[in-house]
């Protein structure tokens, strides 16, 4: 018995396949490129919107963006958080790293002279729902306000001492994933700030 019809159907199999690839492929790409420019608009929005939470009294119609080259030689752009009066107060620094399933963006709130954390905001995650997901949560989030960027933040599983951050149960890649970005973000881009003009 011969085996040409069988492999023909294969290849038949594959091309089905491969072409199937191809339409979702294109229709994903084409979906990207309609959507991204209004998702990266409301991820400003939503930026801008967690201003005043990030640090204490600022302003969002105050709140300016800056361009920062960081000490990866990368261009970053931060906001420069202002009162309504226009009293310099800290800066928000939005980044992003690799979770435990996908990227996460987070906003870091720092003091003026980048020496200590005043909030920080998940902006996206598609970390595991009941788990990982659980980043975004305020009784997380808030063990970062009042830490020292003197030295890298740490996540334990036991009673936290300071500087030191008490990871999620069941969610420590997450955790660590979150600690990991804040600590590369300040390294980055700590020094960099501070000799940007904040008058």
């Amino acid at each position: 018995m011969s085996d040409e019809p069988q492999k023909g159907g294969y290849i038949r199999q594959a091309w089905l396949v491969i072409i199937l690839a191809l339409v979702y492929g294109a229709a994903l790409a084409g979906t990207q490129t309609a959507l991204g420019p209004r998702i990266a608009e409301n991820k400003k929005n939503e930026t801008f919107h967690q201003i005043p939470m990030l640090v204490e009294g600022a302003d969002s119609a105050k709140t300016e963006p800056v361009t920062v080259k960081g000490k990866d030689g990368k261009d970053q752009v931060v906001y420069r958080a202002r009162s309504a009066d226009g009293t310099f107060l800290g800066w928000v620094l939005p980044t992003t790293g690799q979770g435990f399933a996908d990227r996460i963006d987070v906003l870091i709130g720092v003091n003026a002279d980048v020496t200590k954390i005043t909030g920080m905001y998940v902006l996206d995650q598609k970390e595991t729902p009941g788990l990982g997901a659980l980043i975004t949560e305020e009784d997380f989030l808030k063990q970062y306000r009042g830490i020292s960027t003197d030295k890298p933040i740490t996540v334990v599983k036991a009673e936290p001492a300071p500087g030191q951050i008490l990871a999620i149960s069941g969610a420590t890649i997450s955790s660590d994933s979150v600690t990991d970005i804040v600590n590369k973000t300040i390294e980055n881009l700590k020094e960099p700030i501070r000799t940007l003009d904040t008058k």
